[in-house]
């Protein structure tokens, strides 16, 4: 285990994402529970690997949900609902990380939903370089449908209680805090726990990054 900045900690991913060696893009997962740091730690990688000359992909699960309609047939706190009926693992396959995988052709969309006008969506099909880096940061992203698609895997692990004090203060102009707390205790952490349980995310891991203290962040690296 090793602790130190933050700066220190990105210089080591960045490092350690430098001696991946492939033929294809190099598909870079980033899983964590809600409000864990994924999505930051994604963006600060993204903008170090670019001043470093690689081209970056950005990519995020939130991107690849199934329409609302279609998210909640066990009512929307429903931590079973959470991880079964969420996400559309078949287009994030199809569309992004085969194509970027081993045997594609490197043609790509980074997208298949837009969150915001809940509306299905096609982008432009883009052309990733055989030298690219898929940075992708989301939920559940060790489990059965996608383990074998990721060529390194990063593990942003926080307490699960604190996650709900920062999601708290990140959803507040959105959200009460009544309603920031059910959901977090009904339906994600509860899902988290689940996907603990049945999938161990952490075994299949090749970085876990311990994000309690962002700013004083621990990791550990298994050798692949």
């Amino acid at each position: 285990m090793d602790q130190g900045t933050r700066d220190e900690m990105l210089a080591c991913l960045a490092e350690e994402l430098g001696s991946v060696t492939v033929t294809h893009p190099t598909r870079v997962a980033i899983d964590g529970a809600p409000a864990a740091g994924k999505t930051t730690l994604a963006d600060e990688l993204a903008a170090i690997l670019r001043t470093q000359g690689r081209d970056v992909v950005r990519a995020t699960i939130d991107d690849f949900l199934f329409p609302r309609a279609r998210r909640y047939p066990r009512g929307e706190y429903s931590a079973e609902g959470c991880y079964f009926d969420t996400h559309d693992y078949d287009s994030l396959n199809r569309f992004l990380l085969d194509p970027l995988g081993p045997g594609g052709d490197r043609r790509f969309q980074h997208a298949v939903y837009d969150h915001t006008s809940d509306a299905v969506l096609s982008p432009p099909v883009t052309t990733a370089p055989a030298d690219a880096v898929l940075i992708f940061d989301g939920v559940f992203l060790m489990r059965p449908e996608l383990i074998d698609r990721w060529d390194l895997r990063i593990f942003v692990s926080t307490d699960l209680d604190a996650t709900v004090d920062r999601a708290v203060i990140r959803e507040s102009r959105v959200s009460s805090r009544a309603d920031v707390e059910r959901r977090w205790r009904e339906r994600y952490i509860p899902s988290q726990q689940f996907y603990f349980a049945t999938v161990r995310p952490t075994d299949h891991a090749d970085i876990i990054v311990h994000n309690d203290e962002p700013q004083q962040p621990a990791w550990a690296t298994r050798t692949r």
